[in-house]
Order: structure tokens, then C-alpha cells, then sequence
């Protein structure tokens, strides 16, 4: 089958593009949908694809830390709150969709969902070698306009989809123009 590009302008489309690929996947007969995102449009995506209640969006926005007695020393205060993930089933629970929480290296997250897809898409439950179906997943990977090109990260995930063993059947990168340009 022929390839479709997409070109996003601004974020505005993000939803209902993410929307229809879902929609096909199922038909499709995928069972496990996994997206990687940075955080412009990520709460439209919590809320609107994988139905993540506002309620339960803002709650987490309050910061727990502040209540209890924690060591400075740790180093450690949590990421930012808009780089949560969430995992949702469809109504009938024939298949899964995932937005992969992401560190503030936005990218990064990129190899961690191919990798998600391969690993949801393997079967190794009878002897023997495990077997790969890539048509049972579907990685979705959404890029700024500047982080595409601009980040070591997304060529380096790129060329691993061509080693043995790292195969997902096929990956749906959306690159949105977002009109900024923070990871050039």
C-alpha cells in the first residue's frame, strides 16, 4: 500500500488525526496502540483520545510532595506533571492504547515505544524462538517540526527499526508544526 504523509499546522488537527488512525488500527484488527509524545497538545491527547476525565487531569497537577517530610538530599522531585502517560482500553477491550509518560528530554521516549510495540506484538509462550507479529501493534511517534531534525534520538530510533530484532511492522511518525523550535 502507498504511503500517506500528513502535515499538521499548529496543533489543532492532533486529535482527530490520532482519532481516525485509532479508529482504522481497530478495524484493522491492531490490539495495542502505543503513542510518544512531547507535552504541546498531551492533555487534549490525555482527555480526548484516551478519555482521561479533566477531573483526574488537574488533580494530578497538585503537587503530593509538599505534604509529606521528604530529604532535600535525594535530588529527586518528580518531572514535569504534563509528562504523564495514561493506558486505556477500548469499550469492548479488543485493544489497547498507551501514551508512554516521557522525561523533559522529549525524544527520548521515542525507542521506549518501538520498543513497547515490539514487546506487546511478541509471543513466547510456546518453545522455541518467540514469534513477532507487527500487525497487532501500532506505534504512533508525534515530533516537533524542529526536534525531527534536530535530535540525535529520532535518526538513531530510525535506524533501529532496520536490526534484526527490532522490527515493529511499521511506525506512524506525525510531525507537527508547532511553530517553536526549543530542540533545534
Amino acid at each position: 500500500p502507498g504511503k500517506t504523509r500528513f502535515s499538521i499546522e499548529g496543533l489543532d488537527m492532533m486529535v482527530p488525526i490520532l482519532d481516525e488512525i485509532i479508529h482504522d488500527a481497530a478495524e484493522g484488527g491492531v490490539q495495542h496502540v502505543m503513542i510518544a509524545m512531547a507535552h504541546r497538545g498531551r492533555l487534549n491527547v490525555l482527555a480526548h483520545i484516551l478519555q482521561k476525565p479533566y477531573a483526574q487531569i488537574l488533580a494530578e497537577f497538585k503537587d503530593p510532595v509538599k505534604t509529606r517530610t521528604w530529604r532535600i538530599d535525594l535530588g529527586w522531585t518528580g518531572d514535569v506533571k504534563y509528562h504523564a502517560g495514561a493506558r486505556t482500553a477500548s469499550p469492548r477491550g479488543q485493544m489497547f492504547v498507551t501514551l508512554a509518560p516521557n522525561p523533559s528530554h522529549l525524544e527520548a521516549v521515542n525507542p521506549v515505544v518501538e520498543g513497547m510495540a515490539r514487546a506487546a506484538g511478541t509471543q513466547a509462550q510456546r518453545p522455541g524462538a518467540a514469534e513477532f507479529d507487527g500487525s497487532t501493534t501500532l506505534p504512533i511517534l508525534i515530533h516537533g517540526d524542529t526536534a525531527f531534525p534536530g535530535q540525535g534520538i529520532v535518526a538513531e530510533t530510525l535506524n533501529l527499526s532496520r536490526l534484526p530484532g527490532y522490527d515493529t511492522g511499521g511506525t506512524i511518525h506525525i510531525i507537527a508544526n508547532n511553530q517553536l523550535g526549543f530542540t533545534t
